[in-house]
């Protein structure tokens, strides 16, 4: 290896540090508190595209609302991590895969007693969920790629999410509030004069701030999909199967 590539190895590892998911799949030989912190964050931000999933599944919204939080029990009580394969280490395949298992086996076996006790480890609005599942039109495609489409809307939503947080840590929510229309518009849909004068600024520098905001949003997009990887490696071709499921939606 050159001196270049060793530059390149470099580089990606301050650009690519430590995700929760690797942190999550090295706990499989050491647990440890940081993980299962890691691993609860996860729940957390992605029990949605589950949710969908085991709706498009035949599941009522009762049902499928018990299921799924009985899934993340299972998940994070029983250690179900512990078969992760860590070559095949994407966190989008690893969760679809055990929950089918899950749906195949523990359904079948689940008692007429309300699941889990009543002890909710992930909180999810299913008023929230049913009404998303409603208006995005999956009723008519598989499982598998509802959950795919899920995935990354819901990797959008975290996306935009962070953003956000970042204008409003900068006492900047207003410019958001009047930019965010602009990261998905197309370049030449956006109305740059009208930009402009809300903002209070000249056409120019409103088009510099329409360019940030959305190279801020690639970049923040692309640490999202790196956090749901084991490394770096698979980056590109992620992006690229999601950037296609989003284009099918």
């Amino acid at each position: 290896m050159g001196d270049s590539d060793h530059s390149t190895v470099r580089a990606q590892a301050q650009v690519f540090p430590h995700t929760r998911w690797s942190v999550v799949l090295a706990a499989t030989q050491r647990p440890s508190p940081e993980a299962d912190a890691a691993l609860e964050t996860i729940c957390r931000a992605y029990w949605y595209p589950l949710y969908a999933f085991v709706r498009r599944s035949g599941q009522s919204p009762p049902d499928a609302q018990d299921l799924t939080q009985e899934f993340f029990r299972h998940l994070l009580e029983k250690r179900w991590l512990d078969s992760a394969d860590r070559n095949k280490g994407r966190l989008r395949t690893f969760l679809v895969t055990a929950l089918k298992h899950y749906l195949a086996k523990e359904w079948r076996r689940a008692s007429a007693h309300k699941r889990g006790g009543g002890h909710t480890h992930v909180p999810m609005d299913t008023a929230f969920a049913e009404s998303r599942y409603a208006a995005d039109g999956t009723t008519q495609l598989p499982a598998e790629t509802v959950f795919d489409q899920q995935w990354a809307l819901t990797l959008l939503d975290l996306t935009t999410q962070r953003l956000e947080a970042e204008f409003v840590a900068a006492g900047k929510a207003g410019e958001f509030a009047i930019l965010k229309n602009c990261l998905v518009a197309a370049h030449r849909a956006i109305d740059y004069a009208s930009v402009a004068s809300r903002l209070d600024l000249s056409e120019g520098a409103a088009r510099v701030a329409v360019h940030r905001l959305r190279k801020r949003f690639r970049e923040l997009y692309r640490e999202e999909i790196a956090q749901t990887l084991p490394n770096s490696a698979e980056l590109d071709a992620e992006l690229h199967y999601l950037a296609g499921i989003l284009a099918r939606s």
